[in-house]
């Protein structure tokens, strides 16, 4: 690798964790507010749409070459970046007995 995708690469890093920082901070800072923190949840899965169907696809490689590149990444790095989503059930089971407890006499 050459200097100047060195120097890309490291400067890509810091961006990304000045990212991870705020995200964090952000979490911290909703601690408490289940709204709050919903919110970051459905900003974070947007940018990630916006990213994904804009600049990504954009982006896409043009030869076989690169595609291959990509692709080889993606295997070796982990995958395809995906957020999941929290099913119902698992949502459920995290409530406080007292919370589920209280609904069901609410009925």
């Amino acid at each position: 690798m050459n200097q100047s995708k060195i120097f890309e690469s490291e400067k890509l890093s810091c961006k990304l964790q000045d990212i991870v920082s705020v995200v964090h901070d952000t979490v911290a800072f909703c601690q408490g507010d289940t709204i709050a923190l919903l919110a970051l949840l459905r900003q974070l899965e947007e940018l990630h749409r916006e990213i994904r169907d804009g600049a990504f696809q954009n982006n896409l490689p043009n030869n076989r070459q690169a595609l291959y590149s990509l692709l080889k990444d993606i295997e070796s790095e982990g995958g395809w970046p995906y957020i999941e989503r929290m099913r119902l059930q698992q949502f459920l089971a995290n409530l406080p007995p007292e919370a589920a407890s209280g609904e069901e006499m609410e009925r």
